[in-house]
């Protein structure tokens, strides 16, 4: 897909990982569409990106009228979307005993959910057309257990299922699903990780991620990249020490 004029609409698009997505897209002339629920935090990624090219819209991704709201949004200022990409989350890290009802049914909601009401959205608007991309942005935590982790696992195993029947039921209509599973990202995910060693220095940077959406994106429409996985060199599950 060229993405020049190509409307995007990010989930979770104020910070980390969505906004970075944001600024690479912009770059390649795409216009935005960024949906957060953080009013402030959006009004200030604004700032950050080009006037014209971007469109902030205060939504919650675990209510099926915000997301039927964005895609309004996004058809009044500018065209159909080509583009959805499903990438708010969230986590805290607790050992399973200590979590509250609370924090499980937040990251349910907001990983699992949300996702799903995103991509229900997003193929509504997309099969009239016979044309789409829609990506999931999921973890390797959807890959293995995870210690402290483990409500994030079952949220993000769930997503990777889920992507995989929406991939069958989305070809069809010629609406390509990729899902994004980055390792460790050096974003805010880590600031409630108090009970494991977050080692930052290991991770990608939001716009490794960034980098890997765009190229994703970027694949004549025919080729679909089914799922892509992304660590940094460094992050690995064994301590191998160099010869």
């Amino acid at each position: 897909m060229n993405l020049q004029d190509q409307v995007c609409v990010i989930t979770g698009a104020a910070r980390g990982i969505g906004l970075a997505a944001a600024k690479a897209l912009v770059t390649r002339g795409a216009r935005v569409v960024l949906a957060d629920l953080d009013a402030a935090a959006l009004a200030e990624a604004v700032e950050a990106l080009p006037e014209g090219r971007v469109l902030a819209v205060q939504a919650d991704v675990t209510r099926a009228e915000d997301m039927e709201r964005v895609v309004a949004e996004a058809r009044a200022r500018w065209d159909e979307i080509a583009v959805w990409i499903n990438n708010a989350g969230l986590a805290r890290h607790r050992w399973i005993t200590e979590y509250s009802e609370g924090e499980i049914d937040l990251m349910l909601a907001v990983n699992l959910k949300g996702t799903i009401l995103g991509s229900q959205a997003a193929l509504r608007a997309m099969r009239p057309q016979r044309r789409g991309h829609i990506l999931n942005i999921i973890s390797t935590a959807s890959l293995r257990g995870i210690p402290s982790e483990t409500v994030y696992c079952a949220a993000k195993w769930g997503v990777r299922g889920f992507t995989q029947g929406l991939a069958e039921e989305a070809a069809p209509h010629r609406v390509r699903v990729t899902a994004i599973l980055p390792g460790g990202v050096d974003t805010a995910f880590w600031d409630d990780a108090s009970e494991r060693a977050a080692p930052k220095q290991l991770f990608l940077k939001p716009e490794h991620i960034a980098d890997g959406i765009t190229r994703c994106i970027e694949m004549d429409d025919f080729c679909v990249p089914r799922e892509l996985v992304l660590r940094s060199l460094d992050d690995s599950d064994f301590s191998v020490r160099p010869e």
